[in-house]
This record gives C-alpha cells, structure tokens and sequence, in this order.
C-alpha cells in the first residue's frame, strides 16, 4: 500500500509517520513537499503529520490549507481517498474545510504534552472501521490549539452521523469527564469525520505510540486498522 506523507514547512512529526506507516506497518511510504501540485501515482493514503506548518502564522494549519499539495489532497478526497490528518495535520483539514469544525487554543492557554486515554466512538471512519466502539486506547497529546469546536447544531448532526469517532475519557471509568478533557474540547472530542468517512483527523499521536520503546502500542491498533481498510478497498 502506498502512503503519502505530507511536508510542509515546520513539519516535526512526518518523519514519525514515516516510520510507523513504513518500517513498522510495511507500507510504501514517501514524503510529499508541500509545493508539489500532485500525489504520487497510486497513491492509496494521505497523512497529514503534526508539526507547526509555517511557524502557526496566522493561525495553525490556516497557511498550510493553501499549499498547492493541498489541492491534489482534495481532489484525492473528492474521489473517495483516504486523507488523516494527526494534530497540526487535523488544523490544516479544518482550516481547508475538509472536516467541519475548528481548533482553538487549549482551554488553559497553555501547551499540553501528557498521555490521554481515548474512546473509539464510531466506526463511520475508515480510522476505526474495523476498532470495536468503546475500545480505549492510551496516547499522547502535543498541542495548544486542540480545543475542538463546532456550534451545538453542527455537533448534534455529527453525533447522529457517527461523526465523532474518538473522545478524551477517564482511565478508571472509562467515559468522558470534565477532568479528563485536556484542552476543553467541544464534548470531550479528540478525533472526527467527514461525511463519507474518508477524511479522519485527530489531535492525539497514534504514531508516537506503535512500539513498546516509545511506551506503549495503543497507536498501532489505529494505524494497522486503517492500513487494513484502505488495503481492502484497493484490492
């Protein structure tokens, strides 16, 4: 399977997900510049990897969504491809208007690097389509603008689409709490979907986590179950 990993300018986290997609998962991984105005031929999957594109000029990701790479992206998009977008990659999907939403500095102003514990949601995304809902997962955060927000009519309708696809929750119980929202994201949201389930961003690192070595291997159930869908797809 063949991975595109999108570069931009301040991009820390693409040679992550190099590793993780290509030496753990075995994918055929390349890194993409951000100036480039196409994918590369068969490409089967698009990341968009965490970092600081452009310095957070502007606003996070809001420089990056008008790349020219990001034109190829959305064409890809349009035609059913996968694109994942992980923390700053989730702010450039919102800001070129691939997810709804948007992301705002964390609610205590300042920046956040601590594990969290999610809860897959849905499996209306080809992310956690083949993740059993309720699964908890443990991975790192690194953001100050993760507080996801959408207005109270727009989070109704991707509740009931299975838009929302991962939330913070409590390591003891399980569910969402108040203490357990590290950035006051909007219903405790750590991750979400387009439409069609094709577009998936998230604020939490699953590639940070997809080796003991780095303290633990709940990214890899995400990243192998999306390797396995669009693999699928392809065949």
């Amino acid at each position: 399977m063949r991975v595109a990993v999108l570069q931009f300018p301040g991009s820390n986290c693409d040679d992550d997900c190099m590793q993780a997609f290509g030496r753990v998962l075995g994918c055929e991984a390349s890194l993409v510049w951000h100036g480039e105005t196409s994918l590369p031929a068969g490409t089967d999957l698009v990341v968009l990897p965490g970092g600081f594109s452009y310095g957070d000029y502007l606003r996070c990701g809001a420089i990056a969504a008008h790349s020219p790479v990001m034109s190829a992206t959305k064409r890809f998009a349009e035609r059913g491809g996968t694109v994942f977008g992980i923390c700053n990659g989730f702010q450039v999907l919102t800001e070129a208007r691939l997810l709804p939403g948007a992301l705002l500095r964390n609610a205590g102003l300042a920046f956040v690097c601590k594990d969290v514990a999610l809860r897959v949601e849905s499996q209306h995304s080809d992310l956690t389509a083949r993740v059993a809902p309720g699964s908890q997962l443990v991975m790192p955060i690194a953001h100050m603008e993760g507080n996801y927000f959408a207005d109270a009519a727009t989070l109704d309708a991707m509740e009931a689409r299975g838009q929302i696809v991962l939330r913070y929750v409590d390591r003891a119980t399980g569910e969402p709490a108040q203490t357990a929202n590290p950035n006051g994201a909007c219903r405790n949201i750590a991750g979400v979907a387009n439409e069609r389930g094709n577009v998936i961003g998230m604020m939490p690192h699953p590639e940070r986590a997809v080796e003991d070595v780095l303290g633990g291997t709940d990214g890899l159930a995400l990243l192998a179950a999306l390797v396995a869908q669009v693999s699928a797809r392809a065949a």
